[in-house]
């Protein structure tokens, strides 16, 4: 069965205002998010979920497909949660969400998650990718610590594991922003109340763990380029033009 990908895509940014719409290269920034994942062999449908009529314009504009979610959705997964509902989307199908604001995520990556929650013993399926000390203690990139089974112990946006001795050996873990998981268990999802650690951190998938959902982690080897402030965006816009 050929996954779905739903990208929420909603107009506030704190850093870069309206960035969805940012269109230097020619294209807005969100068309080259559904061009990148629409090359996955394992997707057969790409749908922008989206509260601004602007991001619907632009992207039936590139060709694609958009929905209107509500402007109070919690968090991207329960705006994913809805354009799935409006969708009509049965239980047993896989939905992908993917980032709005990553116009180069590969689409080996999408297959790569497809494939994990497939063969997991979870609801829910992410991937992560090694990192050094150094970066781990950037704020702004998200860190997760994985059991050996593979599934998720905790997110965090300080550095985890802490070696507290100093003694190194430590693996420290990039977490990327893409979902998979089955259409039912996204539903469930978005009828959970908002639980401390998601709130505490800003990072929505600690509310399937508090609420005893596993997440399979997967790993590979990509990087990760987000666009959240205008000197990324002069950096991707600097990439395409070469």
């Amino acid at each position: 069965m050929n996954a779905t990908v739903i990208i929420p895509a909603r107009y506030a940014s704190t850093r870069l205002p309206g960035k969805m719409l940012l269109a230097e290269t020619g294209r807005p920034l969100i068309a080259h998010v559904m061009e990148s994942v629409a090359a996955a062999r394992r997707v057969g449908r790409v749908v922008v979920a989206t509260d601004d009529e602007r991001i619907v314009a632009a992207v039936e504009a590139a060709g694609g497909e958009a929905t209107l979610t509500s402007a109070d959705c919690r968090t991207g997964s329960d705006r994913v949660a809805e354009a799935a509902d409006r969708l009509g989307l049965p239980d047993d199908a896989v939905v992908v969400n993917v980032q709005g604001d990553e116009p180069e995520f590969p689409a080996w990556c999408v297959d790569a998650v497809v494939e994990l929650l497939e063969g997991a013993d979870a609801p829910m399926a992410t991937l992560a990718t090694p990192m050094t000390p150094d970066e781990a203690d950037r704020p702004n990139m998200t860190k997760v610590v994985r059991g050996r089974d593979g599934h998720a112990l905790y997110f965090s946006r300080v550095r985890i594991p802490h070696d507290r001795d100093g003694e190194g050996g430590v693996e420290y873990l990039l977490h990327h922003g893409v979902y998979a998981y089955r259409t039912g268990f996204l539903r469930t999802f978005a009828t959970l109340e908002s639980t401390p650690a998601e709130r505490a951190e800003k990072l929505e998938q600690l509310r399937a763990l508090e609420h005893g959902y596993r997440i399979a982690v997967g790993i590979v080897d990509y990087r990760g380029a987000r666009i959240d402030t205008p000197e990324e965006y002069a950096a991707f816009v600097a990439r395409t033009a070469r």
